[in-house]
C-alpha cells in the first residue's frame, strides 16, 4: 500500500491507520465522534495526500475540458473553481472532481484517491495534440482544513481574510483551495511533498486537531454528499444522483451528453434519495437491502449514526416514484427491518448556511 508524507505525523499522534483505496489512512486519532464534533464546532484538519493533482494546458485546452467535464469549464474566471463530473460514454460517473483555472489556457484538477490511475488513461485516451498534461500527484500532497474556525486559521496562516468559496490562491508552486466538502467552512492546502510535515506541524501549532478518514466520511454524508464508488458508479448518472446543477446540458458536446440528454426529457427510472432511519437501529451501512411492502426495491450505498443527529442515516438509489419526501421504507439490518423514510437533502444544515 501506498503511504503520504504524513504517515509517521499519524502513527506519532496515535492515528488508527486502516487500508483506503490502497493507501494506509488515518481512519481516527481519538474517536470518530469526537473528531466530527471538532469539525462542527471548531476546527480539523484531514490528510488528504492521496487525492490526485493533475496539470493540463495548452492551446484550446478550454474548449477540450467541456468536451470531457460536465461543468461548463469556460464560464471559469482565473483563479475560481467549480465541482464537476467526468462521465463514461453512457453517462456513467468516472469520477467527480474539482477543476480550477490557473490561466487563460492552464488547468489544475483535483481527482479522487482511488481514480487517479483510471483518470490518468481516461484523460490521456482523449488528449488532442498540442494539450500538456501532467499527472503530478505524485509530487504534491494535501491538508484540508475544515470547520467554523477555519477562517481564523487561514487569517493566521496568510495575514488575509479567507476567499470566498471556489477560489484559488496560488503562492508559488503551492496552493489554496476554498472549499467546505464538510459543510463547514474550510481550505484545502497542495503543497510539494517536501513541505508537508512542516506545514501539518505549523496547523497543529496554532490548534488545528488532525481528523481521520472516518469523520471526514460521516461529515460529507450529513450533508448528503455522494462519494465516488459508494454513490457514484459507472453506472449511475448525475441526474440520477442529483447532481443536475453541475452538468450543462446548454453547452456544446461532451462525453456522456446524450444519455442526459434522453434522461432529461424522458425522466430518470431511479433517484439517489437521502433516507432517515426512524427506529432505534443499528449503524447503517453500505449494501443494506431497502424494502417497501417485504420487497427488497434496492440497497443503500452510504449509511452511517449521525453524530450531529443521533439518528441512523442513509442514501439510495430509489425508483423515482418512490424517492419522493416522506415516503415510507425499512432498511434490512442482518436480517431485521427498521422503520425508515425518504427526506429532504441535506441530513443536517449548519448554523452558518
Amino acid at each position: 500500500m501506498k503511504r503520504t508524507p504524513l504517515y509517521q505525523k499519524h502513527l506519532d499522534a496515535k492515528g488508527r491507520v486502516v487500508d483506503f483505496a490502497g493507501w494506509e489512512m488515518p481512519v481516527q486519532y481519538t474517536s470518530i465522534l469526537d473528531e466530527h464534533q471538532i469539525v462542527r464546532t471548531q476546527v480539523g484538519m484531514f490528510d488528504i495526500s492521496h487525492m490526485g493533482e493533475f496539470f493540463v494546458s495548452g492551446p484550446g485546452v478550454t474548449a477540450w475540458l467541456d468536451g470531457l467535464l460536465t461543468n461548463r469549464v469556460a464560464a471559469l474566471a482565473e483563479g475560481h473553481g467549480h465541482y464537476t463530473l467526468m462521465l463514461n460514454e453512457t453517462g456513467g460517473v468516472i469520477d467527480d472532481l474539482i477543476v480550477y483555472r490557473l490561466a487563460a489556457e492552464s488547468y489544475l484538477l483535483i481527482v479522487n484517491a482511488a481514480k487517479i490511475e483510471e483518470d490518468s488513461a481516461w484523460v490521456q485516451a482523449h488528449l488532442p495534440p498540442g494539450i500538456h498534461f501532467d499527472n503530478a500527484s505524485d509530487r504534491y500532497a494535501a491538508i484540508a482544513v475544515q470547520g467554523p474556525n477555519a477562517a481564523e486559521i487561514y487569517a493566521k496562516l496568510f495575514g488575509e481574510s479567507l476567499p470566498a468559496k471556489n477560489r484559488l490562491v496560488t503562492s508559488g508552486s503551492s496552493f489554496a483551495g476554498i472549499t467546505g466538502y464538510t459543510g463547514e467552512e474550510g481550505f484545502e492546502l497542495f503543497v510539494p511533498t517536501t513541505e508537508t510535515e512542516s506545514l501539518w506541524d505549523q496547523l497543529l501549532a496554532l490548534g488545528v486537531k488532525p481528523c481521520g478518514l472516518g469523520a471526514r466520511d460521516t461529515l460529507r454524508l450529513e450533508m448528503a454528499y455522494p462519494l465516488n464508488g459508494s454513490d457514484l458508479s459507472p453506472e449511475r448518472t448525475p441526474l440520477e444522483a442529483g447532481l443536475g446543477f453541475f452538468v450543462d446540458l446548454e453547452k456544446g458536446d461532451f462525453i456522456g451528453k446524450s444519455r442526459l440528454l434522453a434522461q432529461k426529457q424522458n425522466g430518470v427510472a431511479v433517484r439517489l434519495a437521502a433516507i432517515q432511519v426512524l427506529d432505534k437501529a443499528p449503524p447503517i451501512r453500505s449494501h443494506y437491502p431497502v424494502v417497501v411492502g417485504n420487497k427488497i426495491i434496492s440497497e443503500t450505498t452510504s449509511g452511517a449514526l449521525s453524530p450531529s443527529l443521533g439518528y441512523g442515516i442513509a442514501m439510495a438509489y430509489l425508483p423515482t416514484e418512490l424517492a419522493k419526501v416522506g415516503q415510507e421504507v425499512a432498511i434490512d439490518v442482518r436480517g431485521k427491518q427498521y422503520r425508515a423514510q425518504v427526506v429532504k437533502k441535506p441530513f443536517y444544515r449548519p448554523a452558518n448556511r
